[in-house]
């Protein structure tokens, strides 16, 4: 799964290396302590080009009458996601892609103790999330909300938790976003053993109020 991430990159490096369109509304950056219902940084295909866009972190399908209602779909998994009703539409029509920076997960010590953790690309690149995106609401206040697409945990991840979100290739991007035809499904699978690092983090990334460039720092 995941809970949370960070964003730290400019908006401008996003645009270009997803040769987006940014919308002047996109949250700013950077935010070391992304949280569920948090507006996030996201690239879907528009009529002429890729749009940067804001949306809300946390799926409402159409039929939930208020924004609080529960669950709270943050994470969609790729087993399931054709079959749910929740899902199933966007996941063959509303294709996007979440950027992050790195994501945290956490682990349990023997004594119920939460230890964080960061995981970020082995090569330092933005981390490219894949998502599936519905708009929710009345005309007169439509909003956009997403979910990160999750699937069972490689080798490498399953040492913190025994899932991990879908992370994409620049070459896969197109196909994602139902800009190269049909196929998407065939990504919907964990990625290599190299692609994620991770180091431990000081606890106070346990809480979601938490902020500060110090939360994905390595301790000890």
């Amino acid at each position: 799964m995941c809970g949370r991430f960070v964003v730290n990159a400019q908006i401008d490096e996003m645009a270009r290396l997803f040769t987006a369109l940014t919308s002047n509304t996109v949250p700013p950056v950077p935010n070391f302590n992304v949280c569920p219902t948090n507006q996030v940084h996201v690239v879907r295909s528009g009529d002429t080009r890729r749009q940067l866009l804001p949306m809300r972190w946390g799926f409402l399908p159409s039929w939930y009458k208020t924004e609080n209602a529960v669950p709270l779909l943050t994470n969609a998994r790729a087993e399931t996601i054709a079959e749910k009703p929740a899902f199933r539409e966007a996941c063959r029509a509303r294709r996007c892609i979440l950027i992050a920076t790195g994501f945290y997960e956490w682990t349990k010590t023997p004594e119920a103790a939460r230890l964080p953790w960061f995981i970020r690309r082995t090569d330092e690149a933005m981390v490219a999330f894949a998502g599936i995106w519905q708009d929710w609401g009345p005309e007169t206040d439509r909003q956009s909300t997403c979910a990160i697409v999750t699937t069972p945990a490689n080798q490498h991840m399953a040492q913190i938790h025994h899932r991990m979100p879908l992370i994409l290739e620049p070459d896969d991007w197109p196909l994602w976003l139902g800009e190269a035809g049909h196929g998407a499904a065939r990504l919907m699978r964990p990625g290599g053993e190299e692609i994620l690092t991770y180091h431990r983090v000081a606890p106070a990334v346990n809480s979601n109020r938490a902020s500060g460039a110090e939360l994905d720092r390595p301790v000890a």
